[in-house]
């Protein structure tokens, strides 16, 4: 009898892998690469903006009714590699407050700065 597993050897893979890294996958490979989490209701408008812009990027909007450091624990509980905070002040001057896993609070850039250095891992 020949056997063949073809999804067994894929499944294995992803097991290794995910051992290997502790499940804190690199971005390229991290299915979320960025949360955009807004502040207030009043900065969700922005943070869909936000997710337009970074189309290159795999993206979701933490818009749900919880508390901005609700959010960010579980983001890192999530290992999601970058998390973009979106308020007032970041309207105003157009940038985003970043936190990286790992690194955590990395501070104010502009969106445009933001992918030109982490757009390419």
């Amino acid at each position: 009898m020949i056997h063949r597993a073809l999804l067994g050897s894929i499944e294995r893979f992803i097991g290794v892998l995910l051992e290997h890294y502790a499940g804190a996958l690199p971005p390229w490979l991290s299915p979320t690469q960025v949360w955009v989490i807004p502040i207030g209701a009043d900065h969700q408008k922005y943070a869909q903006e936000i997710k337009k812009e970074l189309n290159s990027f795999r993206v979701e909007v933490k818009d749900e009714n919880e508390t901005v450091s609700k959010k960010i624990r579980d983001g890192e509980l999530r290992k999601i590699p970058y998390m973009l905070v979106v308020g007032s002040e970041e309207i105003k001057d157009k940038s985003v407050r970043m936190r990286q896993r790992g690194k955590g609070d990395v501070g104010k850039m502009k969106l445009n700065e933001f992918v030109k250095n982490y757009g390419k891992t």
